[in-house]
């Protein structure tokens, strides 16, 4: 049974967030007060509801007191906390909210968010780590001092076995999943397609092949320059 995940605040990060989960498989209601946000949206959405995001009775009407997530998009104080209290009183019992600042997410988890998200923190930290530190394609914290990151293999990597590489002794780091870019024919016409691989001690490292690795961050960012 699909999930069904209401969307207050329909701006680019409420419509990114909409497209991908109806993408995902989710039941979306989206809902903004500016009918042409919504007008964007509806024929992606589930439901693209123009309505008052303050409205207790309307979200209740069309839904949103029984999804399984809410989702607060708006990133202005005020409105973000109004709305986050709100849901937070018709019971709904996974809130996450949009915060600018530290205060601001302290204000949205009094109120009843129970996740609180920084989007433009998140944005900044991938785009400086991705400027200092070149190899990382992409870079996720995972709590205080840890990161999940994808690192293309270089040429100290590859021909190598994860066995001879033997990169938690040497780095302190753990490969998750390793993806591979192969060519396949589609209709006659080469099309490039990426494989996830799950890492053997046997597995060889080739060309192209981008290791998704998980460990401190002091500790991928030296494994990452080690690989250039």
């Amino acid at each position: 049974m699909a999930r069904v995940v209401a969307v207050l605040g329909l701006g680019r990060f409420g419509q990114a967030l909409v497209k991908t989960l109806v993408e995902e498989g989710a039941e979306v209601i989206a809902i903004d007060v500016d009918k042409e946000e919504v007008e964007k949206i509806k024929d992606i959405a589930t439901h693209a509801i123009q309505l008052d995001r303050e409205d207790e009775e309307s979200l209740r009407a069309c839904g949103v007191g029984d999804a399984d997530v809410a989702v607060v998009a708006v990133g202005a104080l005020e409105p973000s906390v109004m709305n986050t209290a709100i849901l937070s009183k018709m019971g709904v019992k996974e809130i996450i909210a949009r915060a600018t600042s530290d205060l601001h997410a302290h204000i949205l988890s009094t109120v009843g968010a129970t996740r609180v998200v920084f989007p433009e923190k998140d944005i900044g930290i991938r785009v400086a780590k991705g400027i200092m530190v070149p190899g990382l394609r992409e870079y996720v914290e995972v709590g205080e001092d840890y990161c999940l990151a994808e690192v293309r293999a270089g040429e100290r990597l590859i021909r190598k076995s994860l066995r001879e590489l033997d990169l938690k002794s040497r780095f302190g780091i753990n490969v998750v999943i390793i993806k591979k870019t192969e060519v396949v024919q589609v209709n006659d016409h080469p099309v490039e397609r990426e494989r996830m691989v799950l890492p053997t001690a046997d597995y060889v490292l080739g060309e192209g092949d981008c290791l998704v690795i998980v460990g401190e961050t002091e500790k991928v960012e030296d494994f990452e320059r080690h690989t250039k």
